[in-house]
């Protein structure tokens, strides 16, 4: 593979340096974070800890989805062969590198929240499947050979491990590139990322049922997988289209232009839009066939401490992308891509923010120094891990077969 040397605007040794007020915010947001857990689990409330514990798996979840969603986009660029993303394809390697850190951390949460803390007590209960005891649950029972602790916690690690596994080597064989050359390492990434996106399609949406359905273990939806699914996809590009701006802010990778930043905010509109869709679809069916047994998700949901969330959610994550994104213009702009990209990541937090807290606190919700907190904790140390990472390597993968597309990229 021949090196691009005719592009003397660019500099393809370029590397991030991670210091400075960055670096100080991360470290600052994680000490916080650890502050507000500690407040919340030392407080020696039962309410106050069962919230820490529910907002511990909300933000590990998240974190999790968010570094699954980067190697996610790695894959999918490798089997579609694109070329336009071969220039900001650092950003989601790193995110990817980051995944067994936040899957470690989700197994933990689970399996505490399992343990010492009954996060999913609807299915793991004292005397659930026991014929004489006053809380025997028949629907439980029923549901006891998939939902049981070993099992439910071996899905967690062989998913997680799994998915990890390939992200790590994803990004290893992409700086093996660098440093080799030629097109070795491009194929064994091709055929790795089919394998990787076979088995991510077919267990997300298990593991989505796992770690977030299961908090409401009476309660079923065939959609819940690709709901969440979408909600991860979106987050996952918003985070790339941050760091792409403020790396760009800062004046780092020149080479991606207006043109790249225009098919993020595609992705971030087209992907909301199906994020919607199958929102509604879930909403729609279960209201529409006015069954008991399922209307009892969203009847929880409308009680009145979740309501106004519940709207405000669709707004931020739908309302909003449409009408400010549906401009090309505003695709292009990088102060308009880095507001929308916050407001969905906070909008998605919303999201998790729904689905976890009525199966786990119910009508105790709070919203205060744990819930914020947490967030900003787990906000910190994604920023530190992922900003770390990517100072590690250059910012361009100078020898991607696609490279040369990439920097002549327009739409």
């Amino acid at each position: 593979m021949g090196t691009h040397s005719h592009h003397h605007d660019y500099n393809f040794n370029e590397r991030y340096e991670f210091a400075g007020k960055a670096k100080m915010f991360s470290i600052i947001a994680v000490v916080l974070g650890v502050a507000a857990v500690a407040i919340g689990l030392l407080s020696g409330d039962h309410v106050t800890v069962e919230r820490t514990y529910a907002n511990l798996l909300l933000m590990g979840y998240y974190f999790t989805c968010v570094c699954a969603a980067g190697a996610f986009f790695v894959a999918l660029q490798y089997v579609t062969q694109s070329a336009w993303s071969a220039g900001l394809v650092r950003i989601p390697q790193a995110m990817a590198s980051t995944l067994p850190i936040a899957a470690l951390l989700l197994v933990v949460i689970v399996g505490l929240g399992l343990s010492t803390h009954n996060l999913y007590h609807h299915w793991h209960g004292e005397g659930l499947l026991d014929h004489n005891s006053p809380n025997y649950d028949p629907i439980i029972e029923g549901k006891s050979a998939y939902l049981n602790v070993p099992f439910f916690l071996s899905r967690q690690v062989i998913f997680l491990g799994v998915y990890s596994i390939f992200a790590v080597i994803l990004a290893k064989l992409s700086y093996k590139e660098d440093l080799e050359g030629g097109l070795a390492s491009y194929k064994k990434s091709f055929k790795l990322s089919a394998i990787f996106l076979v088995i991510f399609g077919f267990t997300t949406p298990i593991w989505a049922f796992d770690t977030i359905m299961s908090l409401e273990a009476h309660w079923f939806s065939t959609m819940f997988g690709w709901y969440n699914f979408a909600a991860m996809w979106v987050s996952g590009i918003c985070c790339i289209t941050i760091i792409v701006v403020v790396l760009k802010k800062a004046g780092y990778m020149n080479w991606v232009n207006e043109n790249h930043l225009h098919d993020l905010g595609k992705l971030m509109f087209g992907f909301s839009i199906f994020w919607t869709y199958v929102w509604f679809a879930q909403f729609m069916l279960i209201w529409y066939s006015n069954i008991p047994e399922e209307t009892v998700y969203f009847y929880k949901r409308w009680e009145p401490e979740y309501k106004p969330w519940f709207w405000l959610s669709i707004i931020i994550n739908f309302v909003s992308p449409l009408l400010i994104l549906v401009d090309r213009d505003a695709k292009r702009k990088q102060n308009v891509m880095l507001f929308v990209a916050i407001l969905l990541l906070a909008g998605h937090w919303l999201d998790y923010y729904i689905m976890v807290m009525p199966g786990t606190v119910a009508e105790h919700r709070g919203f205060g120094i744990i819930e914020i907190g947490t967030a900003l904790g787990f906000l910190g140390l994604f920023i530190f891990l992922v900003m770390s990472k990517l100072s590690k390597q250059a910012l361009v993968p100078k020898n991607h077969p696609f490279l040369d597309e990439s920097l002549h990229h327009q739409i």
